[in-house]
């Protein structure tokens, strides 16, 4: 009996360990972009603030991102950073837009918990908005990675 008291102490102390601790390590970090909740708000359309500010997730299919194949840069919706390029923009079947790699230190990754398990979500670098999540299930002839991003959370800026 007293093995399986010890046993159930330790594994509570280990659950402990919650996804709410490691959030705080986000939303304690100083981020270049750096706005009140009301500048958010009045700068940002109601679903860019759900998605960027809130870490939401847009319906699938809804944004008009996700067929944009035009070449070009895919910006950061809340500060205009360059993101995504959209050479390594692809059809993933989801109904978010897809992308196999990130402009290298423009996107900063983190682990949540929200669904129960882990994944990896991705934020701006610049202002720390939610873009979404990536994935180990992209395309094997390039990275393998499907950064699967809220349509909300970016602007495509067209290739002159």
């Amino acid at each position: 009996m007293k093995k399986i008291l010890a046993l159930l102490t330790i594994s509570l102390f280990f659950s402990c360990n919650s996804s709410a601790q490691k959030k705080d390590i986000k939303e304690t970090k100083v981020y270049p972009v750096t706005k009140t909740d009301a500048e958010w708000k009045k700068e940002l359309t109601s679903e860019q603030y759900y998605v960027l500010r809130k870490a939401g997730t847009e319906r699938s299919f809804s944004s008009p991102l996700n067929k944009e194949y035009r070449k070009g840069t895919f910006h950061c919706a809340g500060c205009n950073t360059a993101l995504f390029k959209s050479e390594h923009k692809f059809d993933s079947g989801t109904g978010w837009p897809s992308f196999d790699r990130e402009i290298e230190g423009n996107v900063e990754y983190s682990v949540d918990y929200n669904l129960g398990y882990a994944r990896h979500e991705e934020h701006c670098a610049t202002c720390g908005g939610h873009l979404g999540h990536v994935f180990n299930d992209g395309p094997r002839k390039t990275t393998g990675k499907r950064h699967c991003i809220n349509g909300d959370a970016l602007t495509f800026v067209p290739e002159k």
